[in-house]
């Protein structure tokens, strides 16, 4: 099975290249356990008491530290942990969820898994979602259109359309040729004034040339380390997706998977990790590879906090 050497993962040996593959490596728990073990500790086993590094395996699959004698699970702290669910199927859900190319609702992956219960597949899908974005991710850089657009249907507790409008700020850099880079996506805040000049200065590299329109408010940028080139929208000829391509693409694209796959049934409370999942997607969109996916969630996950149902929920469950 995958030996997860520290260079470029590789097809068939680091992740399953197919799903007759996945089944191969991961028929049981202790494979999966295995798996696991090498994507958190891909250096060799490390004791969170004493960093010491010589171990042993107990009879109930925890790693036993040598030197101070902590026993510790390689699900521990991580959106596996305390699970009673078999890890089997947890990498079944996670395998789903990345061959997918547009994803799956949490009620696709109830159907998919045989779950008894749609709260336990929404728990699960939001989980996942929690571990789909690296804190430390690096910012983007280069020249970068930053804009704000509104998504309709987000209504607490309704599942179809709803009344209101939502604010998402959007940041996407522009490659040449009118090619569009790596995306940042954040829900708008109740307070609008300088958000996007806020939003701009944390996903985005100092030095960088960032686009807007021609808001007065805006034109901050150039005093904050970037170069700022803008468009004055008011009585011009030019459509704005001519002058700001990457950010109305990602905003089109962002609507029609709402549309498509989560047929407008998101709640504004769990917006921003639905943002988190469409950024996941969208930046990985030219992987030819799913199992490269499958590999870098399941990579996040051991390195994301155990994520309880009571804080995943506000008060409806809806997508």
């Amino acid at each position: 099975m995958a030996d997860l050497s520290p260079q470029m993962p590789r097809a068939g040996v680091d992740y399953p290249q197919t799903f007759g593959q996945f089944q191969d490596w991961f028929s049981t728990d202790e494979a999966c356990l295995e798996y696991l073990a090498k994507l958190r500790w891909p250096d060799g086993f490390v004791c969170p008491k004493c960093s010491g590094r010589d171990c042993w395996r107990t009879g109930a699959g925890l790693w036993m530290c040598r030197g101070c004698s902590r026993r510790t699970s390689v699900t521990a702290g991580t959106i596996f942990d305390r699970t009673r669910t078999p890890l089997r199927t947890w990498f079944a859900a996670v395998w789903f969820v990345t061959s997918q190319k547009n994803g799956v609702s949490a009620l696709g992956l109830q159907r998919v898994l045989g779950f008894g219960s749609y709260e336990t597949a929404w728990a699960w899908m939001h989980k996942l979602r929690r571990a789909m974005v690296r804190p430390d991710r690096d910012l983007l850089s280069g020249t970068v259109e930053v804009d704000e657009s509104f998504i309709g249907g987000v209504a607490r507790g309704m599942p179809g359309l709803g009344p209101d409008k939502v604010s998402v700020l959007i940041a996407a850099e522009h490659l040449d040729h009118n090619r569009i880079g790596r995306i940042r996506l954040e829900p708008g805040p109740a307070d609008r004034r300088l958000a996007l000049v806020k939003f701009g200065q944390r996903v985005v590299a100092p030095g960088s040339t960032i686009r807007t329109d021609g808001a007065r408010q805006l034109r901050r940028f150039a005093d904050l380390g970037y170069k700022h080139e803008y468009f004055t929208q008011l009585g011009s000829d030019i459509p704005a997706h001519v002058n700001m391509p990457a950010v109305h693409m990602a905003a089109s694209q962002l609507k029609r998977w709402i549309d498509g796959t989560l047929h407008q049934g998101i709640s504004r409370e769990q917006l921003a990790y639905y943002l988190d999942e469409f950024s996941f997607r969208f930046n990985r969109r030219t992987s030819t590879s799913r199992g490269l996916l499958f590999y870098r969630l399941l990579q996040q996950a051991v390195n994301t906090g155990p994520k309880p149902l009571k804080t995943l929920v506000s008060s409806a469950f809806t997508d």
